[in-house]
């Protein structure tokens, strides 16, 4: 195993300018920290460019079978202090272990029963928590259209625990590309908190595309002008759910109507 003391070491180098978009764009890698998510990540296929991790986490009682497989597979480990790790971790207080990863390429379904699309969704919380229910709920396809968070940024990557491991993921960068996404003959439904159709009025038996708006802002006009606005019927007095609480409510309608075969 590897030991980096300096701060000047290129893969540190590397690994502190990937907390910006455009450096991961460019390098087409991203970072992982925990235990968990890498853990995640490798087990669903991903590869690494190195792993970094910490005298402590390997004076462990029982160390993780995970530092064990990542040798035996080539991949560098690097010993590093829990100063130089904390150069390069987006976490108050890092695991332990930081992995430099490659940006996983899942091939997009050639007809997906369901597509789930962020339509600027700006915070990564609800962007982690819209992705895990999408991969709970079986969305075979995630489109992140404009203005929405970069799916593998460090703060959606923590809240979608690994769920960027397990769905194709399509970034659109205008409504074109969103549109030129949506390939084959599918509904396109937007989650309105004014529309008169009732989420669970829809037949979500057929292919179809849910799209979830801005928590800010709503939906986009162009979002609006392309899909059937539906919404959750709320107590009066509720000022409306977040996106995240929103999107997971219409996907596992969704997905318990494919499951019984019952349609609304």
């Amino acid at each position: 195993m590897q030991e980096i003391t300096s701060a000047s070491n290129p893969r540190i180098k590397l690994a502190r300018k990937l907390s910006r978009r455009r450096a991961r764009e460019q390098a087409g890698l991203c970072l992982l920290e925990g235990s968990r998510l890498v853990m995640d990540a490798w087990s669903a296929g991903v590869r690494f460019d190195a792993v970094f991790i910490t005298q402590y986490l390997l004076d462990q009682p029982e160390p993780s079978p995970l530092f064990s497989a990542l040798e035996g597979a080539g991949v560098p480990l690097l010993l590093v202090s829990e100063a130089l790790l904390a150069e390069i971790s987006d976490t108050t207080t890092p695991q332990g272990i930081v992995a430099l990863s490659h940006l996983p390429e899942r091939p997009v379904p050639p007809d997906p029963w369901l597509v789930l699309v962020l339509d600027g969704v700006g915070d990564p919380g609800n962007a982690g928590t819209l992705l895990r229910s999408a991969v709970a709920a079986g969305v075979e396809l995630v489109i992140f259209g404009p203005g929405t968070v970069d799916p593998f940024g460090p703060k959606v990557l923590r809240a979608g625990m690994g769920a960027q491991f397990r769905v194709a993921i399509v970034v659109a960068v205008t409504w074109d590309e969103v549109e030129s996404a949506l390939s084959g003959d599918r509904i396109c439904y937007v989650a309105d908190a004014q529309a008169p159709l009732r989420y669970d009025q829809v037949d979500w038996n057929q292919p179809a595309a849910l799209v979830i708006g801005s928590e800010a802002q709503g939906p986009s006009q162009a979002a609006l002008a392309t899909a059937t606005s539906i919404a959750i019927p709320i107590v009066s007095g509720v000022e409306s759910l977040n996106a995240g609480m929103a999107g997971s409510v219409i996907l596992f309608e969704a997905a318990r109507q494919r499951r019984t075969g019952q349609s609304a």
